[in-house]
């Protein structure tokens, strides 16, 4: 009697192991069709870095954490009305209107090449005596700059002046007036002055020292030659720039190009002097785009009374376009522009702020057209929508317009 009931002991302690075992896996297995548990993060709106599983406060800035919804595919934007109030967000039922529109380019000011002046050295010798030794020093028409010593000079000086005393032997000979007025020449062209040539005829003594003056006025914007050195015939000396008028240059994208004609009037803003307005022809429109840019520039000339501006300085050129009617019209800060494209946001319902790609036409200082992408009552965010796209960015950590398509209006 004792052995079976041993026996049935050692039988219950095998099975009991493997039916608690299966209870156990029974507990842990989950009920199918159970719906797994999301889980909520949330982030600082000014430390971005900071995300945590609860709400909180940042541990940098004290601020209020708020719900992180990065893996959300709602493209709507909630903000409760307290929000938008403390966000200044307000709105505009977009609507058709006259517009008058224009075309702002980004110009600069340059040298007008047909106001400089290179001076080159008229015959090979040695610089003597620099009177200018450096740039930017303004100088005047007439004015001296520099002293060469040249034997080439001195020989041809005495070949005038033995041409002289061979006429007066044989007086009313053609071939020697003619050999005379050959050597003067020479003498001329070599930068000899009509006053240096009778003064040499009056002392009968020849000099070899010659010197040049400044054909025009202007600043000296390069200085070529240090006083003692040999200079070539043709060597470069100075270059003078003069800055009466200047070029304007803007650039303009070539869909834009192809409304700009030669001779169309522009008005010109220079930085600094907006309450002086200049008129400018477009003299010029380059052929081809510039190295390294999808870019092309036009060009004109504005006149520059008392030297007031400087090559270098940027300026504004404003084209005039007709004036349109019945076009959708925002302002233009409305309108945000990113690398994904332009969009605006759009007032979805009570709470509910969208983003919409759009396609702008002409624009001026204060409206843009919109072309594509917005229909005659739409609600539009004009104030705030740049606080409603960082926000977005923020929450869901994407930029809106990922994945829209523009919509015909």
């Amino acid at each position: 009697m004792e052995r079976k009931l041993f026996i049935k002991k050692i039988a219950l302690m095998a099975v009991l192991p493997s039916v608690f075992i299966a209870a156990c896996s029974n507990e842990k297995k989950p009920v199918e069709g159970a719906a797994k548990e999301k889980v909520q993060t949330f982030t600082c709106p000014m430390h971005p870095q900071v995300i945590k599983n609860e709400m909180g406060t940042c541990p940098i800035c004290g601020m209020d954490l708020v719900p992180f919804e990065k893996n959300s595919n709602d493209k709507a934007l909630k903000v409760d009305e307290k929000r938008q109030a403390l966000a200044n967000i307000t709105t505009l039922i977009i609507g058709e209107n006259s517009f008058s529109g224009g075309k702002q380019l980004n110009g600069r000011l340059t040298v007008d090449p047909e106001q400089s002046s290179y001076i080159s050295s008229r015959i090979a010798g040695r610089i003597e005596r620099l009177y200018v030794r450096e740039t930017g020093v303004k100088v005047s028409k007439g004015q001296p700059l520099y002293q060469l010593y040249s034997e080439q000079l001195a020989t041809l000086q005495q070949e005038y002046l033995m041409a002289v005393a061979q006429q007066k032997q044989f007086q009313g000979d053609k071939i020697e007036s003619q050999l005379v007025a050959a050597a003067k020449q020479k003498l001329l062209l070599y930068g000899q002055s009509e006053s240096q040539v009778q003064q040499l005829l009056k002392t009968q003594k020849k000099d070899p020292f010659i010197v040049f003056y400044a054909p025009q006025s202007g600043i000296v914007a390069e200085l070529s030659v240090t006083q003692g050195q040999y200079v070539q015939e043709g060597g470069s000396i100075i270059r003078l720039e003069g800055y009466g008028q200047l070029w304007v240059e803007a650039d303009v994208y070539p869909n834009e190009a192809k409304n700009i004609k030669q001779g169309q009037k522009v008005k010109v803003v220079v930085a600094g002097w907006e309450d002086k307005p200049q008129e400018m022809i477009i003299s010029f429109i380059t052929p081809a785009l510039q190295s390294g840019s999808q870019l092309t520039q036009i060009r004109g000339t504005i006149p520059n009374p008392s030297n007031q501006w400087q090559p270098g300085l940027q300026a504004n050129v404003f084209l005039p376009s007709a004036s349109q009617t019945n076009v959708l019209t925002l302002p233009v800060d409305a309108v945000i522009r990113d690398g994904k494209g332009m969009h605006v946001w759009v007032k979805s319902g009570k709470d509910n702020f969208e983003a919409k790609l759009v396609k702008t036409g002409q624009e001026n200082d204060d409206q843009v057209e919109i072309a594509e992408g917005l229909k005659k009552g739409d609600q539009v965010v004009v104030t705030g929508a740049y606080l409603l796209y960082s926000e977005y960015i923020l929450k869901r950590g994407k930029n809106p317009v990922e994945g829209l398509k523009l919509s015909k209006s």
